[in-house]
């Protein structure tokens, strides 16, 4: 397989990353960024893009792939709901749109949050713009599309949240994460598991589209 891979300069996108790279069945692996991963592999290819919000300039490196697994993403905290919007909907639907144009069936995977709002109507800003991603990504058209709402993620093999302020709150309280996930082992995954389970979901399908912490430890 030939993989797709965006937010690679992120916690859950560098964990993506590593496991692709590490997978027999992977033999490239394009990740999609604003700026390096930092990652030197034979694998790896690096499209360096500054516009999100078009892919049309770059479609010809796009060909070829059998999935992307959209790994991007930022914090709401205080951004206003438009700004949130186009970076969270705006950006992903730009890509999987152009993707679509190219490949149809090919799979792509995305990752949301746990409590997001799929009726898109809540109180909550993200989640009713996380939501309103999924429900449209699921419908565009792929032949294959998952929705991973991994819950709580444990970084793991080195790799560490991009904010600040996250790798702080990570560095301090991956204990109690642990702990968490002794005890509720069902709400909590690690970086590996959302790597590994979504080639295998690439690979085998799965039954549900919109995959909880158990989904993605049970295709892990």
């Amino acid at each position: 397989m030939r993989v797709i891979v965006t937010g690679a300069t992120g916690m859950v996108g560098k964990g993506v990353l590593l496991e692709c790279l590490d997978h027999s069945e992977i033999v490239e692996v394009l990740s999609i960024s604003r700026k390096t991963c930092g990652i030197s592999h034979p694998k790896l290819k690096e499209l360096i893009h500054r516009d999100f919000s078009e892919f049309a300039s770059v479609a010809e490196e796009l060909k070829g792939y059998s999935a992307c697994y959209a790994c991007m993403g930022v914090s709401s905290a205080g951004m206003k709901e438009e700004q949130y919007t186009q970076m969270t909907y705006g950006f992903t639907l730009a890509l999987a749109n152009e993707l679509l144009k190219i490949d149809p069936g090919m799979t792509f995977n995305y990752v949301s949050g746990m409590g997001t709002d799929s009726s898109e109507k809540g109180r909550s800003m993200w989640a009713r713009v996380k939501g309103k991603t999924e429900n449209d990504l699921l419908n565009l058209g792929f032949k294959q599309a998952y929705v991973f709402r991994p819950g709580g993620i444990i970084p793991e093999r080195g790799v560490g949240p991009s904010s600040k302020l996250y790798r702080v709150l990570i560095n301090n309280l991956k204990w109690l994460l642990k702990l968490m996930k002794r005890l509720a082992p069902d709400k909590i995954v690690d970086t590996a598991q959302i790597g590994l389970a979504m080639i295998h979901v690439t690979q085998k399908g799965y039954d549900k589209k919109v995959l909880t912490p158990k989904d993605i430890q049970i295709l892990a």
